[in-house]
């Protein structure tokens, strides 16, 4: 019996589990892949648009070498939060099912264990479920929803979809290693969101031809050798060997939805269902913490507008909740 599963080894889970710890709770953190499974997915050299103070949690200094600290250094600070506080975490666990039980405490199960627990909190935050094209051919091996390194595309062409921060990295990342890229974009320009070093460059190789671009356009189907495009001149068919589909992420509604955690619709499009203030879903004593809150609104939330969850989050468990050993 544990007072608290903590699903997810994010930033918000380790926060969580840190101030858990902190509270003297007994606690357990599940993590399906490994330690901080998104950002060790995010691209080998991505920059962070934050600076490392404002992604530093539990008082615990991030030093990185320049001013926007990089996903490596991000790897190595949250690992060493992870064994300087000791906690208990369990990787490569995949939480499977969640019920509740008479007593009003939630048995959960993965595929290596069976735990039990007075209080749960998600933090499985949305990069794992990407949005998809929904056109034919985005099952072929040569379709991607993560772009990690630009070595495996040297020489070949490579049509990136989207245009926000993501596509950006990429497209310019890949032509600057000797891919030729090209660009759909359903908008008519950059998003305007693009980090601010990086929006120039990437209007530049557009402008002087470098990097082509599609605007107005979308993806109609992708082929073995290559793909069709709708432009605002009509249907377009280039040679292609590769798709990298940045279009964006969503948090895992089916798998929220299994735990038994509502979903509704909202002007930001579809939520799960929490109080604003303690982070409590429908579910007594299951929580949410992190960029999961934000549901569809994924722009609004980040590593550094939710490092409060967590003491939010414990707080209210040690004020309402019958917490402890003498529970």
């Amino acid at each position: 019996m544990y007072d608290l599963i903590i699903i997810g080894g994010g930033p918000s889970g380790i926060n969580c589990a840190i101030e858990a710890q902190r509270s003297g709770l007994s606690y357990l953190l599940l993590e399906k892949g490994v330690l901080a499974n998104s950002i060790y997915h995010f691209p080998t050299h991505m920059t962070f648009f934050s600076t490392s103070r404002r992604l530093e949690i539990a008082d615990i200094p991030f030093i990185s070498h320049g001013d926007k600290p990089t996903r490596a250094e991000a790897l190595e600070y949250y690992r060493r939060l992870v064994q300087h506080f000791e906690l208990n975490v369990r990787l490569y666990e995949p939480v499977e099912t969640m019920e509740g039980t008479a007593a009003g405490t939630y048995r959960i199960r993965t595929g290596k264990g069976r735990y039990e627990t007075q209080a749960v909190v998600v933090a499985t935050g949305f990069y794992d479920t990407p949005r998809l094209l929904n056109v034919p051919g985005e099952e072929r091996p040569k379709v991607t929803h993560y772009y990690t390194d630009p070595h495996p595309y040297v020489g070949q062409k490579v049509l990136v979809v989207g245009a926000a921060n993501s596509a950006c990295d990429a497209a310019l990342e890949l032509w600057t290693h000797g891919a030729e890229v090209t660009m759909a974009i359903r908008e008519g320009e950059i998003y305007p969101g693009v980090k601010y070093w990086i929006r120039p460059n990437i209007e530049n190789r557009i402008k002087e031809g470098s990097i082509r671009a599609y605007f107005h356009t979308t993806v109609e189907e992708i082929a073995a050798k290559s793909v069709r495009l709708q432009t605002p001149e009509g249907p377009l068919v280039l040679e292609n060997d590769f798709v990298l589909a940045m279009t964006g992420y969503r948090p895992n509604f089916d798998f929220i939805r299994r735990l038994g955690i509502q979903i509704q619709d909202s002007e930001r499009g579809a939520l799960p269902c929490y109080q604003e203030d303690s982070l409590e879903t429908n579910l007594s004593s299951v929580y949410l913490a992190g960029v999961i809150c934000a549901g569809m609104d994924t722009s609004s939330l980040f590593i550094e507008n939710t490092r409060d969850h967590a003491h939010r989050i414990i707080r209210h468990i040690m004020e309402t909740k019958r917490v402890g050993s003498s529970y």
